[in-house]
C-alpha cells in the first residue's frame, strides 16, 4: 500500500459515523441500491442493513450493493432483526410516511445515534416498519408528483443528517473502535492478503504508520504456503 493510499483511507474512516445507518426494507431495483449506497459512503456511513422479502430478490438485487467497498451491508430475511440490530446501538428509526404525526424531515436531530428506514420502491414501507417508528417524517412537495424515488429520498434525508453533524463537530476525530478500523485499513489496503487470510483463516497483521504489513516469519510462512 502506497503511503498516499493509505493516508486516504485514514481520512476516509476519520469521518465515518458508526451510529448513522440505513435500513433497506425489500429496496430492490439495482440502481436504486447503488445509489444509496453511493450517497451513504459520501456522507460517511460506515454499515447499512438490508431486508429481503425472499432469497430470489436477494441474489438478483443484493449484487448491486457490491457497488461500493467502503460501506459494509448486513443482510436480514426479517425486518425485525434488522431493527433489533439498530436498536441494540440505540438508534432512533426514521421512516418517510404521510401521517397525522409526521414533521418535517429537517425537524428530526439526526445527531442522535440514527436509522433512516426505506421501503420498497412501489409500495413504501410496511406496516410493522411504521409501528416500529420513532418518527415519521415528510419531504415537502410543492409539485403533482407525491413522492420521490427512493434513491432521491435517501439523499435528501442523509445529506440534511450530514448538515446538521458537521455543524455539532460530529465529524472531528475518529469514532470507529480500533479493531474495526485495523480491518478496513487491511482490506483496504492490502486485499490480495485480506483475501488470502480468510482463505487460510489466518488474522490480520499489524500495519506500520506507512500502512505496511508487521508480521513474523510464522505467518509469511502461512501466506506462502500452497491452499
Amino acid at each position: 500500500m502506497s503511503p498516499e493510499r493509505f493516508a486516504r483511507i485514514n481520512q476516509l474512516l476519520d469521518l465515518r459515523q458508526p451510529d448513522l445507518t440505513v435500513v433497506m426494507e425489500n429496496v430492490h431495483k439495482n440502481h436504486n441500491l447503488s445509489a444509496v449506497v453511493r450517497t451513504a459512503d459520501a456522507v460517511g456511513v460506515h454499515q447499512m442493513h438490508a431486508v429481503w422479502e425472499s432469497p430470489k430478490r436477494k441474489l438478483s438485487a443484493g449484487t448491486a450493493l457490491g457497488s461500493q467497498n467502503w460501506v459494509g451491508v448486513s443482510h436480514y430475511n426479517e425486518l425485525a432483526d434488522a431493527i433489533s440490530a439498530v436498536r441494540s446501538q440505540r438508534m432512533q428509526v426514521v421512516v418517510t410516511h404521510l401521517s397525522d404525526s409526521a414533521v418535517d424531515f429537517r425537524d428530526i436531530d439526526y445527531t442522535q445515534p440514527t436509522a433512516i428506514l426505506l421501503g420498497q420502491e412501489k409500495y413504501g414501507v410496511s406496516d410493522e416498519a411504521l409501528a416500529c417508528a420513532d418518527h415519521h417524517v415528510m419531504i415537502p412537495m410543492v409539485g403533482m408528483a407525491q413522492s420521490l424515488n427512493v434513491s432521491v429520498a435517501a439523499a435528501v434525508m442523509l445529506y440534511e443528517a450530514q448538515r446538521q453533524r458537521k455543524a455539532a463537530g460530529r465529524y472531528q476525530g475518529n469514532q470507529l473502535d480500533a479493531a474495526e478500523r485495523h480491518r478496513v485499513l487491511f482490506e483496504g489496503g492490502h486485499p490480495i492478503y485480506a483475501k488470502a487470510c480468510k482463505r487460510k483463516g489466518l488474522s490480520y497483521p499489524e500495519l506500520d504508520e506507512q500502512g505496511q504489513i508487521v508480521a513474523d516469519e510464522q505467518w509469511w510462512q502461512a501466506m506462502r504456503a500452497a491452499k
